[in-house]
């Protein structure tokens, strides 16, 4: 291992020691459910998430670029980081990446088709304002990018 991975690997065992201290204050019992890949997930995808609204608002509200564009072109930069972010910190895999990008792509295509064309461009055309429509649509895709990140492009965690 080099230094530059050691490090890498020291960065998201902190990461990882930060989210299960957080999760062991959860109240309610929740600390018995949620598991600290979960929250890690929200912590990076929140992130990731704004940074796709912000990319998206830029495009379309500044450029007034067509709302299929804008919307494309800020969910490939978020979803981009979201993988990197989530393989270093939140899922620590050291498995060959050629085959986790490939898994994530599917879900990734999946997830646009579905859950970011179909629900938020959709909910735009019935007269949804953009940032509501994209706001329902990323808490849909939420819960189906962590069960496909955790349990299919991840599943095999180093």
């Amino acid at each position: 291992m080099t230094v530059r991975e050691a490090r890498r690997a020291e960065r998201g065992e902190r990461f990882a020691a930060a989210m299960a201290a957080i999760v062991r204050r959860l109240p309610f019992g929740l600390s018995r459910i949620v598991p600290p890949s979960l929250l890690g997930f929200a912590v990076i995808n929140g992130f990731t998430f704004s940074v796709d609204l912000t990319l998206l608002t830029i495009m379309r509200s500044g450029f007034k670029w067509p709302l299929p564009v804008s919307i494309t072109i800020a969910y490939i930069c978020a979803f981009g980081l979201s993988f990197v972010l989530n393989r270093a910190f939140n899922f620590r895999s050291h498995a060959d990446v050629g085959p986790q990008v490939g898994r994530y792509v599917l879900v990734v295509v999946v997830n646009y088709l579905v859950w970011i064309l179909g629900v938020g461009s959709g909910l735009a055309a019935l007269g949804v304002d953009y940032h509501v429509s994209r706001i329902v649509a990323g808490l849909c895709e939420a819960v189906y990018m962590y069960v496909c990140m955790r349990w299919v492009v991840f599943r095999d965690r180093g």
